[in-house]
């Protein structure tokens, strides 16, 4: 015999439970369903770490924006002192640490939570070049070992070792959010002479997915954007120029990356795990 399905009512609250938001079980009004919007996209309480986000016109310090104006509470980290001119600039902490060290990596994890608690949400945005740090731009045949492992180390290994740090104290408190920023490169296409870079990122959505199943009982989840040509201050004129070539007739922006990230951040993307949103303008759409 069929046992009676669930009201919707029933499945509310259930829904209210599950997201940690309280179920009235009256009809909301349009001010309530609004108020009830702002805190499924509310991140007040959490506390937010965003690795990369020292350039000020880059996409990781966008996603520590953002996340600070969703109410978290924010520390970003980077290799240059200029990581805390970006942190006054949001009422954030900065630190600065080589993030392919394992050591520093784990002196870093200890250093934010001292200062500014547990973190819920992690961003690992570290990897992306910049102009003082610019990708090694190689045919393979011509690729050495080092060249090769330093793409690896600073796109990949540095999503690792931040995650590995904080992932298990997320999952012991059931509730966690981990951001990757991969990219399109790698992911649905590649260019000449850019395979380590390929490879790196190709490699940070397999390590999104890989994680995502391991903690997906635990109230952690995993996902990555794939950011396609966005203007950034390392932004070279051939890749602006491609930009203007795509399907939009422009390159990206950082806040348009960040939007995307901050999604998966949010109570409401709880459902939502071992995912990668393509953020190109339709670019990866033609052949």
């Amino acid at each position: 015999m069929n046992e009676p399905r669930p009201s919707l009512d029933s499945f509310d609250d259930g829904l209210a439970d599950v997201i940690d938001l309280p179920s009235t079980g009256q009809t909301p009004t349009e001010s309530s369903q609004r108020g009830r919007l702002q805190e499924l996209d509310s991140l007040a309480g959490k506390i937010a770490l965003v690795t990369g986000a020292g350039a000020p016109d880059g996409i990781g310090f966008a996603i520590a924006t953002r996340l600070r104006l969703a109410g978290a509470t924010v520390a970003i980290v980077s290799t240059t002192k200029r990581i805390h001119e970006r942190a006054e600039e949001i009422d954030a902490v900065g630190f600065v640490a080589d993030l392919t060290d394992e050591a520093e990596v784990g002196g870093l994890a200890d250093a934010v939570t001292d200062a500014v608690g547990e973190v819920d949400i992690l961003v690992n945005n570290a990897g992306l070049t910049s102009k003082s740090d610019p990708a090694v731009v190689k045919p393979v045949a011509q690729l050495s070992y080092e060249d090769w492992r330093s793409e690896l180390s600073r796109n990949l290994d540095t999503a690792f070792l931040v995650s590995r740090a904080f992932v298990q104290a997320m999952a012991e408190r059931g509730w966690g959010r981990i951001v990757n920023v991969a990219a399109t490169a790698g992911v649905v296409n590649a260019v000449p002479a850019e395979a380590a870079y390929a490879a790196a990122k190709a490699g940070v959505t397999g390590l999104t997915k890989a994680l995502a199943t391991e903690v997906v009982a635990d109230g952690v989840t995993v996902n990555a954007v794939a950011p396609g040509l966005v203007r950034t201050g390392s932004s070279t004129v051939p890749e602006l120029q491609q930009g203007l070539d795509g399907p939009m007739g422009r390159p990206g922006t950082p806040e348009e990356v960040a939007a995307a990230a901050v999604f998966f951040c949010a109570p409401s993307a709880s459902y939502v795990t071992g995912q990668v949103l393509v953020v190109d303008g339709g670019r990866s759409l033609r052949v």
